[in-house]
Formats: C-alpha cells, structure tokens, sequence
C-alpha cells in the first residue's frame, strides 16, 4: 500500500503550503511615506513664503507702530525713490492708477490697500498717491514701514 504523507501544512497532501496567506493584501495603511511628503512641502513653503513679498526693492522707513491685522491679502502699492508708481509688481502713471485698482479689488472700495513709499521718495509723491486713492472712495489705507530697531 502506497501512502502518501503529507507535513502539517500541506493541504491534503498537495504540496501547496499556505499560498493563500503569502498573497493577502496588506489591511494597514502605511502613512509614513505621506508623512514625509507632508513634511517636504512645509519645508519648501516655509522658504517660499519669504519670497512672494511685492517685489520692488524699496527702502522703508522705520516707525514703532503696530501692525494692522487682516485674513485678505492687500493691494500693494509701491512709490520708489525716483517716484515711480507700481501696483503690486507692475509699473501704472498716476493717471492709470485708479482704473486699474477698481480692476484689480475684488472687495470694492472695503479693499485693503497698502502703501510702500522709499525712504528717500519724495513725501509729496505719496501724499498724491494716498490723495487719489482716498478721493476715488477707497478708505481702508495703510503705509507700510519697518519695525523701529531699538
């Protein structure tokens, strides 16, 4: 009489052990990899950030008032040394000015609207600017300085 024998974990003597449990997909979700990329983008945009300031080199004055606090970013607008005018980073005359603001402000005349002049522009150059924006019906200005160093 032939028998065969079979180990205890062979199904019925087949030669087949345990294949079933090898190829189960996995029921964990493994996070690490997303934790890492998470980590990786924080990083990069905490470099970044710095850098997405309005980008006309200004010298500002310093002043020990305390920042205005806000959730929207403002309209910036820039007056430099030799007084020329820019919203944001685009060089605009006097005359486009008010145009273009009214274009640009998604919250109508509520907008927030900052006001960079260089340390060296001329004051009657940025009292202009500020004259023709509050005319225009815009009230929420604000000029922006550098913190006072002690």
């Amino acid at each position: 009489m032939a028998m065969q024998m079979g180990t205890a974990g062979d199904d019925a003597g087949t030669g087949r052990r345990r294949r079933r449990r090898r190829h189960q997909p996995m029921s964990e979700i493994n996070v690490t990899p997303f934790v890492d990329v998470m980590l990786v983008l924080l990083i990069i945009f905490m470099v970044a950030a710095p850098l997405l300031t309005v980008g006309v080199p200004l010298e500002l004055p310093e002043t020990q008032a305390k920042p205005m606090e806000g959730t929207n970013e403002p309209i910036t607008i820039s007056i430099d040394a030799e007084g020329r005018i820019f919203m944001q980073e685009t060089e605009v005359s006097a005359e486009e000015l008010i145009p273009t603001l009214s274009a640009i402000a998604e919250n109508g005349y509520e907008e927030r609207i900052f006001v960079r002049g260089d340390r060296s522009a001329d004051y009657g150059t940025i009292m202009r600017v500020m004259g023709r924006i509050n005319a225009a019906g815009y009230t929420r200005l604000g000029l922006v300085t550098l913190e006072e160093q002690e």
